[in-house]
């Protein structure tokens, strides 16, 4: 039986097919700037990636008809270090357009959160005014990884390279991330443990910054995080949900 990840990635190649086919890229020219994404986790203090999306195959719906204006504006007031913006439109009704009227909200970073397997996403990223890309290790084989890595690396994106195992992890070290993810929600079968980070921590290499992601919606788990060496915490649902996303964001900074 298919998995959850499977059947995403075969919708995400019959789209991408079909969008490279309608918009040729060309060119495109590397990012602009220095790397903030990657300096914004990098802090002292644990930081919070807000994200915006609107619904997941596991959730449906997160909020009645969320209005990105004033989701990312709570964020920013709210104390966000960077955003997330959900792309996938068929699963996570996400678009590129979220992403470039983001881009024209905030000055905060910006992660392009999809299922990347071709360069011509990186592409699309950077036009639309991306800082990072997310890197799934269970989509992508190791050649494919490292060249979307180096190709990340030529437009000058940040990534973070996201794993569900050890065996992930250490396919992640092996083509150097610099920013490891992990997924606390296995994408075979969208179950979620938090402890799943803490169990892999002590795999990932030196001088590499630690994201937690999914799961996470109490300041009592991001204290947990930073105190086990966790750089930063990718906050969507909780925040989706609350009905607050300022106040709740600010609320799981508290006393950090």
């Amino acid at each position: 039986m298919s998995t959850v990840l499977e059947g995403i990635l075969a919708q995400t190649r019959a789209t991408l097919e079909q969008r490279r086919a309608a918009q040729p890229l060309g060119d495109v020219a590397p990012r602009a700037g220095a790397r903030t994404f990657a300096a914004a986790l990098a802090q002292p203090t644990i930081a919070v990636i807000a994200e915006f999306k609107r619904r997941s195959p596991s959730a449906g719906a997160l909020a009645e008809q969320p209005v990105l204006e004033d989701v990312v504006a709570a964020y920013t007031k709210g104390g966000a270090a960077a955003l997330s913006i959900l792309t996938e439109e068929a699963n996570f009704a996400g678009t590129l357009g979220d992403l470039r009227a983001a881009r024209a909200l905030t000055a905060l970073p910006l992660l392009r959160k999809d299922f990347v397997v071709e360069r011509y996403q990186l592409e699309e990223a950077v036009l639309a005014g991306a800082d990072a890309v997310l890197l799934i290790v269970a989509a992508l084989d190791d050649g494919t990884l490292g060249g979307l890595l180096g190709a990340a690396e030529e437009l000058n994106l940040d990534v973070i390279v996201e794993v569900h195992d050890a065996d992930e992890l250490a396919r992640a070290a092996a083509v150097g991330a610099p920013i490891i993810g992990v997924n606390n929600r296995d994408l075979r079968d969208f179950s979620v443990d938090v402890r799943r980070t803490e169990e892999l921590l002590s795999g990932v290499p030196p001088a590499t910054l630690v994201v937690s992601e999914s799961g996470i919606g109490d300041a009592a788990q991001v204290k947990r995080l930073q105190a086990a060496g966790v750089d930063a915490v990718l906050v969507g649902e909780a925040l989706m949900r609350s009905g607050n996303a300022q106040r709740t964001l600010s609320e799981l900074l508290r006393g950090i």
